[in-house]
């Protein structure tokens, strides 16, 4: 993979705030329109803040998440809600954003195929941020999961599918690993010495259901992007 380390998180956020920005700047001028995904958390909050300030043709764009937690989006654990008060401000407010979560479904599963509807037409990600947890997951690829079984098989035609797991909190939705793979621009968003020696131990030997991050690793090889700032 490419590795972009950093000496501050504010020069990270920076850095990949404009690698981001120049390939939905690319994907405009190919093909009138763009598509970036991004994950939740609090590590990508300053990222999200700075291209949120880049200056590209933002109502070209459509953004949408790569998990988001079964709750509402005005919940403190909301992705879309984070996702709104970081990225959707400034110059980025004129981009189009697409939850994977909205509203009350009924079921898990009906808020998954509901979220495969609002994303079909989408395609191919220009661009797709992941982060990791001290678990080995990313997305909500999570140990244990329910159904990481089917999350990583890249031969399933399911886009998205829910996920339970001992580790994470609420039942989820998840972009399955296929359309994460052919993403454009794929990058691992990681900060601090735990996560990194975490990742290094994703690196070597062993199951992918043990650190459900090496289906990515192995899958996108020299393709993956890893920026990461102590």
């Amino acid at each position: 993979m490419h590795v972009h380390e950093y000496a501050s998180r504010e020069q990270l956020a920076e850095a990949l705030a404009r690698g981001v920005a120049a390939v939905l700047a690319g994907g405009v001028a190919e093909r009138g329109s763009a598509t970036l995904a991004v994950s939740g958390g609090s590590t990508p909050a300053l990222f999200l803040a700075q291209l949120s300030q880049t200056d590209i043709a933002w109502e070209n764009v459509t953004v949408t998440l790569v998990d988001e937690r079964l709750v509402p989006p005005d919940h403190p654990r909301s992705n879309l809600g984070m996702v709104k008060r970081t990225l959707m401000q400034d110059k980025a407010a004129a981009a189009t954003l697409i939850p994977l979560v909205e509203e009350e479904t009924g079921s898990a599963e009906a808020a998954a195929e509901l979220a495969e509807r609002r994303l079909a037409g989408i395609g191919q990600f220009d661009a797709l941020i992941l982060g990791m947890g001290t678990d080995g997951h990313t997305a909500s690829f999570f140990p244990g999961g329910d159904q990481l079984s089917e999350a990583l098989d890249v031969a399933s035609e399911a886009g998205v599918v829910t996920m339970a797991a001992s580790g994470a909190g609420e039942r989820r939705l998840t972009l399955t690993l296929k359309p994460i793979l052919d993403a454009h621009f794929l990058a691992l968003h990681i900060e601090g010495e735990e996560k990194k020696a975490v990742l290094e131990q994703a690196l070597g030997d062993g199951p992918v259901e043990a650190m459900p991050i090496r289906a990515v690793l192995r899958g996108a090889g020299e393709r993956l992007n890893l920026f990461w700032a102590p």
